[in-house]
């Protein structure tokens, strides 16, 4: 019964986001599109991602009568991993990106700011930075990398999964073996704590798991239902260690070739999919707690004030890369306080 529970509720998630995305999809004259483009995402088509990735496709779509056609390709088809996409945007392999910002730092330093560990109190708190001037100007450095941010979506808080043993503190976590993105910041924070980070690309993190070649790794809740990391990872430890904003990121190349009236609907039907995307991505981080523990996962809730002293360093080891961006932290983390 609980299995079938489980299904239902997950079959709801889908059905409901595909309900939402096509119901008012309005029609479009079968003619050659003027622009063919392509969108590549690293994740499974019953990630949030893809849900932002169809939505983004049927607005542009649909407001350009047909004139601009966007293929979505899931699942690491156009690249391995995500700062595969990303390089793939500025030599022209691929158009669009739909993914998290882990990887950014490797292109534009002050991208870092985001991945401080335990920077964010709630999902209030990290729209109103993203949403916000901060946001904004953050994203306005892609377009000296050949890139240009169309908006904000998310994947939601990072939480620690292991097949080793349950975390109860931090003393529970040294030692660990843990897949981690490349992230120099990420990185620290685990080495902080102990653990042993290892960045490793996505697709190759199930086999790894599986084999014992890493203990654990670290995802937002719908990352390790969809991809059914229950199946090689016995612990679940809600550390909600670092939030992982994602975005949909266009090639200058690609965007500057569009009409400027379809430059403009490109960052409406953005900003759309981004609102769409979150509310998804909402959904499925509340259901699918529990669709974890009953597919055998055992699910903790740890004090994090002892990981939160762990990862102070941090901080200082890595402001100065943000340059004279460094104060945007300080309004940040004021910005939780109000």
């Amino acid at each position: 019964m609980k299995h079938c529970t489980r299904r239902v509720r997950s079959l709801k998630v889908v059905l409901l986001a595909f309900v939402a995305l096509f119901c008012c999809v309005p029609f479009v004259a079968d003619a050659a599109p003027k622009f063919s483009l392509k969108l590549g995402h690293a994740v499974a088509e019953e990630n949030a991602y893809h849900y932002g990735a169809l939505k983004f496709k049927e607005r542009v779509e649909a407001k350009t009568n047909g004139d601009v056609h966007i293929d979505v390709f899931p699942n690491n088809q156009l690249g391995t991993g995500e700062r595969d996409l990303l390089e793939g945007l500025q030599l022209g392999t691929v158009d669009i990106y739909v993914g998290s910002t882990g990887p950014m730092g490797g292109f534009e330093k002050r991208f870092l700011l985001f991945d401080f560990p335990f920077l964010f109190k709630d999902k209030k708190h990290v729209y109103s930075v993203l949403d916000g001037e901060i946001g904004q100007h953050i994203l306005s450095l892609l377009d000296a990398k050949g890139m240009r941010g169309l908006a904000w979506m998310e994947n939601g808080f990072r939480n620690l999964t292991n097949a080793k043993r349950v975390i109860n503190g931090v003393s529970d976590v040294k030692g660990l073996k843990i897949r981690t993105m490349e992230n120099k910041v990420h990185m620290a924070m685990w080495r902080n704590l102990g653990v042993d980070p290892t960045p490793m690309a996505w697709s190759e993190v199930f086999t790894a798991l599986q084999q014992g070649t890493i203990d654990g790794q670290e995802n937002p809740i719908p990352v390790i239902y969809t991809s059914k990391l229950y199946e090689v990872q016995k612990h679940l430890t809600l550390t909600r260690h670092v939030f992982s904003p994602a975005m949909i990121v266009v090639a200058k190349a690609a965007f500057d070739s569009l009409p400027e009236e379809y430059r403009k609907i490109f960052e409406e039907a953005a900003q759309e999919a981004a609102l769409y995307e979150r509310s998804v991505c909402d959904k499925m981080e509340n259901d699918f707690i529990d669709d974890l523990k009953e597919n055998g996962m055992e699910v903790t809730t740890p004090d994090l004030a002892p990981f939160q002293e762990a990862c102070k360093s941090v901080y200082e080891e890595f402001r100065g890369e943000l340059g004279e961006d460094a104060k945007l932290l300080d309004q940040i983390i004021a910005a939780g306080k109000e």
